[in-house]
């Protein structure tokens, strides 16, 4: 087991006044044991900022420590790290006992010693009926399964997983992220975990970071970047619908200093008899709950209602009420939390 540290890790590519810098001075430590979720849209660099731990990819600058011992200049086989792709790369002419097994054999481990090791992790990912077969007579998930087998049996200090639920339907990433939690509980190791997908990162992180460009907006728990978001992009990215960020609404301002942002999550939005007037554009039904959208001036405002509340009809004015505990304020020019 180890913690990992991230020191102004930079990462450019090509040099002079072409280079295009990808990671801006990234700065985390976790500690051992933690799941930490790297969450963000495509292209903000949190896959660069995986491969760079893994050894994948060099750093530009800052430093990289596991378990205490920078390995900024170490190869991947020697991080004691073990990584999980969101193509599963199993060899389709092996068995999964095989598969499992292939990296410990490289290694010249005995071979008790690689049964007892793939016979346990097939016994946490109940594959143990699945060792004779190939990777062509599983399923997507029992496929996905063998690859996070294939890691545990290493027995690392790390986990590194990249977005690997990506090629799941939607069923089986939830049953998948389960399986995952239920693994980090049993085996306690350090995990990193890359997602684009913000209700995976709200589900499985201790602690997650949020990129956007290259940049860490905020590193938090889940509890911490969903109430108190510290930049606007965090509290549009974190969130399903994602907060309502007005510019024009009523007294939007704090200290009666003008040019602020007000945040307000549609659940914290409440239809009554007074309020701001606003007009229903459309709805999406979900099951138990309804979102409403609605113009607000030249604005849109969504608010999340239940099945105990009256629908409202499409083009109709209704009233809402924001709860004055739960608004939050933005810089305008910076997008920072004041």
């Amino acid at each position: 087991m180890a913690s990992i540290q991230l020191k102004d890790v930079v990462k450019h590519y090509g040099t002079g006044k072409h280079a295009l810098q990808v990671i801006h001075g990234v700065n985390a430590d976790i500690a051992d044991r933690e799941f930490i979720v790297i969450v963000g849209p495509s292209g903000c660099g949190k896959s660069t900022l995986l491969r760079m731990v893994a050894g994948l990819e060099e750093i530009t600058g800052g430093e990289i420590s596991i378990g205490g011992r920078v390995v900024n200049e170490l190869e991947p086989a020697e991080r004691d790290i073990a990584m999980v792709f969101q193509n599963y790369a199993l060899y389709p002419h092996m068995s999964v006992f095989d598969n499992m097994a292939y990296g410990l054999k490289i290694k010249k481990v005995p071979i008790n010693e690689i049964k007892t090791r793939v016979d346990k992790a097939a016994k946490i990912l109940e594959l143990g009926h699945l060792l004779d077969r190939k990777p062509r007579q599983l399923s997507g998930g029992q496929r996905q399964r063998v690859a996070m087998g294939r890691a545990i049996v290493r027995q690392p200090q790390v986990f590194l997983f990249d977005e690997p639920l990506s090629n799941l339907d939607a069923k089986l990433r939830v049953q998948t992220r389960l399986e995952i939690q239920k693994l980090h509980r049993e085996l306690g190791i350090t995990s990193l975990f890359v997602t684009h997908d913000q209700v995976e990162a709200m589900t499985l992180a201790q602690r997650m970071i949020v990129m956007n460009a290259g940049r860490m907006e905020q590193f938090g728990t889940p509890e911490e970047v969903y109430n108190r978001p510290a930049t606007t992009f965090v509290a549009s990215f974190m969130g399903s619908p994602p907060m309502n960020l007005l510019k024009h609404a009523p007294n939007a301002e704090v200290g009666g200093q003008p040019g602020t942002i007000l945040g307000i999550r549609p659940e914290h939005l409440q239809i009554g008899a007074t309020g701001w007037a606003v007009q229903v554009d459309t709805m999406e039904m979900l099951g138990a709950e309804r979102l409403v959208y609605c113009r607000f001036g030249d604005e849109f405002l969504i608010v999340r209602t239940d099945e105990t509340q009256a629908t409202p009809e499409i083009g109709a004015t209704i009233y809402v009420t924001p709860r004055p505990d739960r608004l939050h304020w933005f810089d305008a020019a910076t997008g920072k939390r004041l």
